[in-house]
């Protein structure tokens, strides 16, 4: 099958996609990933058709107001409505639409009688389970999440609402509000799966059949990749270090938090690696205590740590328990203080530690926690040991197959 896959978003968005579309790939698929322009490398390092998605803006970046958000999540939808149809060619046999682009890949379907299937990292369904992951909200009770649940898809109509008009218009399709288009999709048990582990979510009892967890897709990692030389050699220095890393949260903020996170790691007789990310990490007197890195992959790295600081995002949340490693989470905004709190359920992490409260005592305390109680890492390899057992991508190469035969 021509299979297309549609991710947008900050590299945790897409970044799962190129693990899960080399499995399909080597499995005999021909494979495309739509992405925006700064992810072309990654695709083409997976040895996957890079497609093009028009979206120069991020979707939440670094925003916490709840009301800016949405205006930043509406213009992203609506510059990426605009030629969101570009990506999809004649011969494609199958949409793989991340949750992002799924609001918009329907109507795409409709004109081009495409089939397609979810392929979602967080969960968006209503439940009574757990409250709405965008939301940050902490559990309101089983009522009180299913209510929350079916509010917050409502805002994400009213979101990508812009959007998904540019984009009929754009197909010719006669106006069709984007509520009106989830709840065809809803009655048509339109299939989910979703790339996260059944560790961290369960999937609920009441959710509807056709939305599965599967288990994580990972980033496409190169066999013949090391880490860099000088990164070994700190790391076969001294005991495993803590990493410090805010993914593509924080930015500009790289000389305020690399102060923070070194003075913390000296408090708590802790060695640390800073990741600098879009924040610019950095630590200007750091020592031989202390090593700033760039890019480097999770799975190389991760399982020569003794704990990870994060910003929480659904990847590196991930990646940290997959390395039985156990986390400091420091979430920012969006899903992140969902998946937060869910390693903090599992015992894999201390509790929160919002951004926005981070100061030296807090991140030092909570680093001498991680680290000098066993309980968090027997935690982290416990779950390391369940996700080792789940394989994501073969259950959507399963998936991918039931559609082939159905055509």
């Amino acid at each position: 099958m021509k299979i297309l896959i549609a991710a947008a978003g900050s590299r945790g968005d897409v970044d799962p996609y190129t693990g899960l579309g080399a499995a399909l790939r080597a499995a005999g698929h021909e494979v495309a990933l739509a992405a925006t322009a700064p992810f072309a490398p990654l695709v083409h390092a997976a040895g996957l058709e890079f497609r093009s998605l028009p979206a120069g803006t991020r979707p939440h970046g670094d925003v916490t107001d709840r009301r800016e958000l949405m205006r930043t999540a509406s213009a992203f939808l609506a510059e990426l409505g605009r030629g969101f149809a570009d990506a999809v060619d004649a011969g494609t046999d199958l949409l793989l639409l991340s949750t992002t682009t799924a609001p918009l890949g329907w109507h795409l379907a409709e004109a081009t009688g495409t089939p397609s299937l979810g392929v979602y990292l967080q969960p968006t369904a209503p439940t009574g389970a757990f409250p709405p992951v965008v939301t940050g909200a902490r559990s309101l009770g089983r009522f009180g999440n299913r209510a929350a649940g079916r509010f917050a898809l409502r805002m994400a109509d009213r979101i990508g609402e812009q959007g998904a008009a540019l984009l009929r218009d754009r197909l010719d399709l006669p106006p069709l509000a984007a509520s009106a288009m989830r709840r065809r999709r809803e009655r048509e048990r339109w299939p989910v799966l979703h790339g996260c582990s059944t560790a961290l979510v369960p999937a609920p009892a009441d959710w509807r059949p056709g939305l599965e967890v599967v288990g994580n897709w990972w980033p496409h990692l190169d066999p013949a990749e090391r880490l860099p030389a000088d990164l070994e050699d700190f790391l076969g220095a001294g005991p495993p270090p803590v990493l410090v890393g805010f993914g593509s949260m924080a930015s500009g903020e790289g000389e305020r938090l690399g102060e923070l996170a070194v003075r913390a790691l000296r408090r708590a007789g802790l060695r640390g690696v800073l990741q600098s990310g879009s924040a610019g990490l950095a630590a200007a007197d750091g020592g031989a205590d202390v090593l700033t890195v760039g890019d480097v992959p999770h799975a190389l790295l991760f399982p020569r740590l003794a704990a990870v600081v994060h910003h929480a995002g659904a990847g590196t949340s991930a990646a940290a328990l997959r390395a039985g490693v156990p986390a400091v989470p420091v979430p920012v905004t969006a899903d992140q203080p969902f998946w937060a709190r869910r390693l903090a359920a599992l015992g894999a992490a201390t509790a929160p530690v919002p951004f926005g409260s981070l100061t030296e005592g807090a991140l030092a305390a909570a680093l001498e926690r991680v680290v000098g109680e066993g309980a968090h890492a027997r935690a982290a390899r416990a779950a390391a040991r369940h996700m080792a057992a789940e394989d994501g991508a073969a259950r959507v190469l399963e998936a991918v197959e039931r559609a082939a035969r159905a055509r």
